[in-house]
């Protein structure tokens, strides 16, 4: 697919989730799954992540706060990638997932405290390191 709105959108897509994760997406998508991709390329990095307004790092505390309402956990996972990307700190994103907690549910602020814990941890984060013994 091509065209501007998409062109944009994949140059966002890989800003923000990195050019090795937009890569392994490509790589699985299949005749069936391929409309797909071209939406989320075309509707949620070109249409949504490229507008003035918000800076990115706004956008993935939005994203964070509404994937752990909705218990998307593998998206959740994904997107605290994103937000190390967009600049966000592991106590900014700590304290994104805790105000969460309010207003979606202590449990699903609580799955998604776990998620971003092992991630950070596998991104080399000591505040979410397991304690040595």
């Amino acid at each position: 697919m091509t065209g501007d709105r998409y062109e944009a959108g994949m140059r966002v897509r890989r800003e923000v989730l990195g050019d090795e994760h937009v890569d392994r997406a490509a790589a699985r998508t299949t005749e069936f799954s391929e409309p797909f991709q071209e939406y989320i390329t075309e509707a949620a990095w070109g249409s949504v992540w490229t507008r003035d307004g918000l800076d990115r790092r706004t956008r993935s505390c939005i994203t964070l706060a509404a994937l752990t309402a909705l218990h998307c956990h593998d998206e959740l996972a994904m997107h605290v990638r994103a937000a190390v990307r967009n600049g966000l700190t592991a106590d900014e994103i700590r304290e994104v997932l805790l105000h969460t907690g309010v207003y979606a549910g202590v449990p699903a602020a609580n799955t998604a405290i776990g998620i971003a814990q092992r991630v950070l941890a596998e991104l080399g984060e000591p505040t979410a390191q397991p304690p040595a013994g």
